[in-house]
């Protein structure tokens, strides 16, 4: 298990937080995010929104509208080992389509994040977990290297907002 990171972001003013977590729950683990924020439920911050989404790049741009700080999370798909947590800052740079390729949703998550930006819709911050699957076949089961990773972003991704909060 590999975790690949880069830095937090900064927190400024009162900021809308929220975290969003993609995924299908029928195709093994590219459920992982609904995983995640099965973990976060009601572990986050007052005032930090949760929500749970199968992917449709319309529907996660509504999802964020009013957030400026942004957690994306979802099952990615480059070649990397199962179950190596990926983390994009996305703020200022496009997300890499590699790493999100072969998606079950329609439209990968890059391909969502980057038409919010030509729109004008993308929050000033936002960060994309990826947690690296290694199957995305019908099945309603993550995988074991999947599953031993899912705790360990929900924290990370606790750990961040609650640092993002308490600049606030």
């Amino acid at each position: 298990m590999h975790l690949v990171r880069d830095a937090l972001p900064e927190a400024r003013g009162r900021a809308a937080l929220k975290v969003v977590c993609v995924g299908n729950p029928w195709r093994c683990d590219d459920a992982a995010g609904l995983e995640v924020a099965r973990r976060l439920h009601g572990t986050l911050p007052a005032g930090v929104e949760l929500l749970e989404r199968e992917g449709e790049p319309t529907a996660l741009i509504d999802a964020w509208d009013g957030a400026t700080v942004l957690w994306l999370v979802d099952a990615v798909s480059s070649g990397s080992e199962p179950g190596t947590i990926h983390r994009l800052d996305a703020s200022s740079r496009e997300l890499p389509t590699e790493l999100f390729r072969g998606s079950t949703h329609h439209v990968g998550l890059a391909e969502a994040v980057e038409l919010a930006r030509a729109l004008g819709r993308l929050p000033a911050q936002t960060v994309v977990y990826g947690i690296e699957g290694g199957s995305f076949e019908v099945g309603n089961e993550l995988t074991p290297a999947v599953a031993a990773v899912i705790d360990r972003v929900a924290e990370a991704v606790r750990e961040e907002v609650v640092e993002c909060t308490s600049k606030r």
